[in-house]
C-alpha cells in the first residue's frame, strides 16, 4: 500500500486567481495549508496553518469544504500519494510569506501549468476551478 499524506488547503480566489504559495527549498507552488496535527480536525488544521504560513487569519463563516484531491504527492517517494482536503474561505488581511514559506501569487490554471514544476493535486484542482468557472483558464 503506497504510503498517504494528508493535508487540507485554502482555496482562496480574488478576481479568477487562485492564491498559491511556495516553501523554501520547493520548486513547486501549492496551497496554503498542511499536515494536521494529532487529535486536530481538518478545520482547526487549516486555520491553524494559514495563521502561520500567510500571518492572517480566515474570516468567520467564510470557511466552505470544496472537496478533496488525491494525487501523487509532489517531492516525495515515487508511490507516496496526497490526500488534500480543499476548503474556500476569505482572508481577514492581506497574506504575507511566513515560516517556511518563500513567496506567494496569484495564478490562474494557465500560469500554474506553465510553471515548470507543478504539484498533481493543485493541478486537479485549478482544471475543475476553471472547468467552473471559478478561475481563468
Amino acid at each position: 500500500m503506497s504510503p498517504v499524506i494528508r493535508v487540507v488547503g485554502l482555496v482562496h480566489v480574488e478576481d479568477g486567481r487562485l492564491l498559491v504559495v511556495r516553501a523554501r527549498h520547493q520548486g513547486a507552488f501549492y496551497l496554503p495549508g498542511g499536515k494536521l496535527e494529532p487529535g486536530e480536525t481538518e478545520q482547526e488544521a487549516l486555520h491553524r496553518e494559514v495563521r502561520e504560513e500567510l500571518l492572517v487569519g480566515i474570516v468567520d463563516g467564510s470557511v466552505r469544504q470544496l472537496g478533496r484531491y488525491r494525487a501523487p504527492a509532489y517531492g516525495e517517494g515515487p508511490d507516496t500519494v496526497v490526500d488534500m482536503a480543499c476548503y474556500f474561505g476569505v482572508l481577514d488581511g492581506s497574506p504575507e510569506p511566513a515560516a517556511e514559506i518563500a513567496e506567494l501569487t496569484m495564478v490562474t490554471e494557465g500560469e500554474y501549468a506553465a510553471h515548470p514544476e507543478t504539484a498533481p493535486a493543485i493541478r486537479l484542482l485549478l482544471r475543475d476551478l476553471a472547468e467552473a468557472g471559478t478561475v481563468h483558464a
